[in-house]
């Protein structure tokens, strides 16, 4: 009887953190968005209160001061896009790495568009609603107006990182190669701040848009400096993380083994990534994201790394004792998400790792939990994973061969029944479970709409993708 009470009381403690945890990542995420609405809702304001209306009364002035409001969006969701990824941990830890990347793309190609529209217009607008006109007040205006120049500068990059970031576009890059191109977002954001400061009327138009303005600039300045740069830096210099050894999971896989110290400061979770560094040369300048595969202890960690490039396969030529810097960690798939006591692990590939560190790592009893490993070949840590078979009661699943069908994410295994009569079949509760995915995005894709089918919320969905 008094076993049963413990237990109960141990679960009721767990369900309160659960709740607390959930309101609190509810209220971030509401909060966000409510800072995003509420900007553009007050440059919206000063817009009207400026004369923004009255001036659609003819042509060109129309032209000008819409050219004005779509130049005020633009800088508004330009900041948000900046912070967005920034790595806030309130964010981090509210929205997910997934969810933030989706939101930052879809901020990214609006504020693009507005700004595009907003040179335009403006443009257009001072050439008197001419197009004959146009060339030449262009040139006009980038020589002579202040900060123009610059403006244009600022422009171009931004260009550059949108052209890039289409997927056809990122499907020929390689991952370093596109980061560093990314990173010219932040030069083309600074470089529009003078253009702001010198010809934007609605900057100084009041006491308190000069307030705001100023400070949405500051703050995305700071967060910049103190998250992107300063914290891991004080981080990597703090815990001294080396390569403690490599060892091969396969021809094309192998884990990175990493000793540090005062490593349980950082409150690592397993199911969550770092960007690292190796410093042996190129590594240097070269940051990779890759997942933890085992649970953090207070002075080891554990990456595995399939050879996808340079980079990656690099990596199984790291020497004992070479030095990381890192940033992290990041990401949402943990036990931060975690809803219900059953749980199901769906993975493909080298997606299969996080998954691994949150069978090891997640409080649930034998039978609570379900792995499912999609491979062609040979199924990844199935040494580790029949381990934890063993030793925690993990029920393990292998799916192996190749996909059947571009819409699918099964293979020939599964026979003629469709991809949710299999995963109900296999797992006839699947909806009452909380379901951890991770693999390449359009496998990931596939598993999500059949989850979807088979009745999972999409609050019980927790998703790392391989992508960028």
């Amino acid at each position: 009887m008094t076993t049963l009470t413990a237990g109960a009381r141990r679960n009721a403690s767990t369900y309160a953190a659960r709740g607390r945890r959930a309101r609190r990542d509810a209220a971030a995420r509401l909060a966000a968005m409510a800072t995003l609405w509420l900007g553009l809702l007050l440059v919206a304001y000063w817009w009207v209160a400026g004369g923004g209306i009255r001036d659609l009364g003819s042509w060109d002035s129309a032209l000008l001061s819409t050219g004005r409001l779509t130049g005020l969006m633009a800088s508004v969701l330009l900041l948000a896009q900046v912070l967005l990824m920034a790595r806030l941990p309130v964010l981090e830890h509210a929205f997910g790495q997934d969810r933030l990347a989706h939101l930052h793309r879809l901020v990214g190609f609006t504020s693009f568009t507005l700004m595009l529209t907003h040179v335009v217009l403006i443009i257009w607008g001072y050439a008197g609603g001419t197009i004959p006109r146009v060339p030449a007040e262009t040139w006009r205006m980038t020589i002579d107006d202040p900060g123009m120049l610059l403006a244009v500068a600022g422009a171009w990059c931004l260009v550059m990182v949108a052209v890039t970031s289409i997927r056809a576009a990122r499907a020929r890059l390689r991952y370093e190669s596109w980061h560093l191109l990314h990173l010219y977002a932040y030069l083309g954001v600074g470089l529009a701040l003078p253009h702001q400061l010198w010809t934007g009327q609605e900057l100084l138009a009041s006491k308190a848009s000069t307030v705001f303005w100023w400070s949405a600039w500051a703050t995305a300045a700071l967060a910049i400096v103190v998250f992107r740069v300063a914290l891991p830096v004080q981080r990597s210099l703090a815990h001294r993380v080396r390569v403690s050894s490599v060892v091969a999971e396969s021809p094309d896989v192998v884990s990175v083994h990493l000793t540090g110290r005062g490593l349980d400061r950082l409150h690592a979770e397993a199911g969550q990534f770092f960007v690292w560094r190796f410093l042996d040369g190129a590594g240097r300048t070269r940051g990779n994201p890759y997942s933890l595969s085992a649970a953090p202890t207070d002075d080891t960690l554990r990456i595995t790394v399939k050879d996808l490039g340079d980079e990656s396969r690099r990596l199984r030529t790291l020497a004992p004792g070479t030095r990381v810097m890192f940033e992290g960690p990041y990401g949402r798939l943990g036990d931060r998400a975690r809803t219900r006591d059953k749980l199901a692990f769906i993975g493909a590939g080298v997606g299969i790792t996080p998954l691994r560190a949150l069978g090891e790592a997640l409080d649930y009893q034998p039978g609570e939990a379900v792995l499912l490993q999609r491979y062609r070949d040979e199924p990844l840590m199935s040494a580790e994973l029949q381990d934890l078979a063993r030793t925690r009661g993990l029920e393990l699943l292998w799916l192996p061969g190749h996909r059947r069908s571009s819409d699918s994410w099964l293979g020939a295994h599964a026979g003629d029944a469709d991809d949710r009569t299999s995963l109900t079949f296999w797992v006839p509760d699947i909806d009452e479970r909380d379901v951890y995915v991770c693999g390449p995005t359009a496998w990931t894709d596939e598993v999500v709409r059949t989850l979807t089918a088979a009745g999972v919320p999409p609050e019980q969905i927790h998703l790392e993708t391989f992508s960028w």
